[in-house]
C-alpha cells in the first residue's frame, strides 16, 4: 500500500473516535434507534447485528450524515457532527458502503475508485495508482478496465469497499459486504474486512446478517432489536446472551 496508508497504520488516527451519544431517530412518529449509544475506535472492528428492521442501517445514516437525529449527538473526536452533510464526513475521515452498490456503472472498475480519490485531493496520476493497489489487494487487477456494470455482484461489492478505502478514512462504516455470498466467497470478504485495520488503520463497523463473518471478525459487537440496544460485548458473550438468542439468533 502507499506511504500514507502505512503511516495512517503505524496509528496516525491518535485517540480520534466515532460516537453515538444517545441518538435517536424518528420518522413520522415512528421511532426506528431508540437512545443508542456506541463509540467506535480506530484500528477495532465492530460488529453490529439485529433482526430486519432493528435499526441499523439508520444508525449508519446517522453517523455518516445521511440522516439527521432526533435526539442525541453525533460526534467525531470532541466535534458535534449532528445533522452535517455526508460530504463533511467523507473530508473528515468518515467513509462508508451501501447495501445497493452505488458504482457509475459505465465506467470501468479504476475509474470508479479513481473518482473518490481524486475528490480527496489527489492528482489523476496518484489516484490511478492508489486504485491499482486497491484492487490487487482484493484480486480485482484484471478487472480494472472492466465496465463497473458488468461485474458479478460479489465483485461489485469488493469494488466498494475499495471506493471507500480510497478517501483513506479514519473510519470505514460497511453495510452487509457478505449479503448474498457463498461460504467461499465470504471467506475471501473475511480476510479483506479483517486485514483493513491493519492495512488502513482504520477503525470498521460492520452490518452483517451472517453470523459466521460476524463472529469471525469482529473484536465487539452492539446488538439492536426495534431499535433499542438489547446486548454488547465479546462474540462468546453475545452469542451467549438470552436476549439474543430470542430476538435474533434463535433457539436450537
Amino acid at each position: 500500500m502507499t506511504n500514507a496508508s502505512t503511516e495512517k497504520a503505524s496509528g496516525a488516527t491518535g485517540g480520534l473516535t466515532l460516537e453515538a451519544r444517545q441518538v435517536s431517530v424518528r420518522f413520522e412518529g415512528l421511532t426506528a434507534v431508540d437512545t443508542v449509544d456506541e463509540t467506535l475506535h480506530p484500528g477495532e472492528i465492530l460488529g453490529l447485528i439485529g433482526p430486519n428492521g432493528a435499526g441499523k442501517t439508520t444508525l449508519v445514516n446517522a453517523m455518516t450524515g445521511f440522516q439527521m437525529p432526533a435526539d442525541g449527538q453525533v460526534l467525531l473526536g470532541d466535534k458535534v457532527a449532528s445533522g452535517l452533510k455526508p460530504h463533511w464526513f467523507r473530508r473528515h475521515g468518515v467513509a462508508r458502503t451501501f447495501q445497493a452498490g452505488r458504482l457509475f456503472r459505465d465506467m470501468p472498475v479504476s475509474e470508479n475508485i479513481e473518482i473518490a480519490a481524486v475528490s480527496m485531493g489527489l492528482s489523476r496520476r496518484k489516484a490511478h495508482a492508489h486504485a491499482m493497489e486497491l484492487l490487487e489487494w482484493l484480486g480485482l487487477a484484471d478487472r480494472a478496465e472492466t465496465p463497473a456494470g458488468v461485474l458479478p455482484y460479489t465483485d461489485e461489492r469488493r469494488v466498494g469497499i475499495a471506493r471507500a478505502l480510497a478517501v483513506r478514512p479514519d473510519f470505514v462504516l460497511l453495510d452487509e459486504p457478505a449479503a448474498g455470498m457463498s461460504d467461499l466467497e465470504c471467506d475471501e470478504m473475511m480476510r479483506v474486512v479483517s486485514e483493513i485495520p491493519g492495512k488502513f488503520g482504520c477503525g470498521v463497523l460492520l452490518i452483517e446478517h451472517n453470523m459466521r463473518v460476524i463472529m469471525g471478525v469482529c473484536e465487539r459487537i452492539h446488538v439492536l432489536d426495534s431499535g433499542r440496544t438489547i446486548s454488547r460485548g465479546t462474540p462468546d458473550e453475545v452469542q451467549k446472551d438470552p436476549a439474543v438468542i430470542k430476538a435474533y439468533l434463535g433457539h436450537d
